[in-house]
């Protein structure tokens, strides 16, 4: 999981560095590994990334050197290769034209493109399945080149040909130095894609831009891609869609015109369905889906369960874990009758656990990242609400708080099932056995965590909760991975 944006804007005197960073900074929550930015001015290309966060990345002289109106923009969680300075995004090309590329996601056939991009005598230095996307691109639009007269067909054959070639989970933003920016999902939607738009015009100030508005305009436009809608709404552009499953979007930085094409017929949409768990934030909008509507629906849903397994639950008092959970504890509690309480304050300058890397971090960051308000606690029945239980390492940490804060009986429910197989599409659980639900009970998973019971949401619940808010426009009628 990482954040991805490209930005483009119509004068060419502009700089786009403060939107970027401004972009990546709206999605650090996707990752705080390492931050990288990219901009072209006048076909030469400024770079500056390193591992850190985006405030720690790019200080004032960097951002002097990002000039350019046209960039693409990366915050990094590792999930394939290493956490090297070296594999921090973007990651460029020279031939042809000079290439970058903003990645998030996973991809599940790397050792035969390794073995594909060697016999092509193209050479990949680092593990990073990014620096193979890049390459594959690279290597087809040499030849669609060749092939095509026309650079939009050119690059949009090339989009076509990297998604036959690859699997796994993937959206990407490419920027191609003196012809624009491509952005791209892989054919199941399963990782996010948005884009949109906006005029410096005040008399298209409230106009309510479509694809077909924007693919034949004579006016001038600045253009985003992005991961999450948040970004796109803060900077200030307005939200068009979200790029479909096996779609392309081509912005042509010479014309300004931008292309939107289907380059997979048979896309099946399975978006993965963590993203409106825990990823993303909750005032984003996800393939038609209201991120922060689709949790209040996993709390009621949560509810309705405790309701029926455990009708005597005698549950004082409803706290959240901060902050993915609240939305979900909020309605739970809503619908428990019972009352909601915030009983652990975060500290915000500590980095999101599950995407720490090393479980030893893990465990010492919670004492970190959290403290109990613990008159919430005393005496009382408690029902803490988590997102998820991944590893249990963290759950394990704040149950033991709550009775140290004094709780009678701690009661744990999350929001997700049980997590019992690692994800191959972009989230770092590599293996079976780090996961707590893995050959476990819940009751077993309960006294492991050191809680009196735990309750899991179902997983078609779980996917109600998003099918049940989907827009009538893209209903999210397929599986949810």
């Amino acid at each position: 999981m990482c954040g991805i944006i490209g930005l483009l804007l119509a004068d060419e005197e502009t700089n786009v560095n403060q939107l970027l960073f401004d972009g990546l900074t709206v999605l650090q929550h996707r990752g705080q590994d390492a931050a990288g930015i990219v901009t072209s001015e006048r076909g030469r290309l400024h770079l500056r990334k390193d591992n850190g966060l985006v405030r720690d990345v790019f200080r004032q002289h960097h951002m002097m050197e990002l000039r350019g109106n046209i960039g693409v923009g990366h915050v990094r969680y590792p999930t394939a290769g290493s956490s090297s300075c070296a594999e921090a995004q973007p990651l460029y090309t020279n031939y042809p034209h000079g290439i970058c590329v903003a990645h998030n996601g996973n991809l599940t056939n790397t050792e035969d493109l390794y073995s594909e991009m060697s016999k092509k005598q193209r050479h990949v230095n680092t593990d990073s399945d990014s620096e193979l996307l890049l390459n594959l691109f690279a290597e087809g639009l040499t030849k669609n080149e060749r092939d095509f007269s026309s650079v939009e067909e050119a690059v949009f054959a090339t989009c076509k040909d990297v998604m036959h070639e690859v699997k796994g989970g993937y959206a990407t933003v490419y920027f191609i130095n003196g012809v624009g920016l491509v952005g791209f999902r892989d054919p199941h939607g399963i990782r996010p894609l948005v884009f949109g738009c906006r005029s410096k015009q005040k008399e298209y100030s409230s106009t309510a831009w479509t694809t077909e508005m924007i693919g034949d305009t004579s006016q001038k436009l600045d253009f985003a891609i992005a991961s999450e809608s948040v970004a796109i709404d803060t900077l200030g552009f307005q939200l068009v869609r979200d790029v479909r499953p096996g779609e392309a979007i081509f912005i042509d930085m010479n014309t300004g015109n931008c292309r939107v094409r289907q380059c997979i017929d048979d896309a099946t949409p399975a978006p993965c369905i963590f993203e409106y768990v825990y990823f993303a934030r909750p005032d984003s909008i996800m393939d038609g889906v209201s991120v922060y509507e689709s949790r209040l629906k996993m709390g009621e849903y949560l509810a309705e369960k405790i309701k029926r397994v455990y009708p005597e639950h005698l549950i004082d008092v409803v706290i959240p874990i901060p902050d993915t959970s609240r939305t979900s504890a909020l309605q739970a509690a809503y619908c428990l009758g019972c009352p909601f309480r915030e009983g652990f304050i975060k500290n915000r300058y500590i980095a999101r656990t599950f995407i720490m890397p090393g479980q030893a971090t893990r465990k010492k960051s919670v004492r970190l990242k959290l403290n109990t308000i613990k008159s919430e606690f005393a005496g009382r029945n408690v029902l803490l609400v988590d997102d998820s239980i991944v590893r249990g390492t963290t759950a394990h940490e704040i149950v033991q708080m709550a009775r140290d804060a004094g709780a009678r009986n701690v009661y744990f429910c999350s929001a997700a099932p049980p997590i019992r197989f690692p994800n191959i599409y972009g989230i770092d659980i590599p293996t079976r056995e780090e996961l707590i639900a893995y050959e476990r009970r819940e009751d077993e998973i309960a006294a492991k965590i050191g809680c009196d019971w735990v309750v899991y949401q179902d997983l078609k619940d779980l996917e109600d909760s998003v099918k049940d808010v989907a827009s009538k426009e893209y209903p999210l009628t397929g599986s949810l991975l």
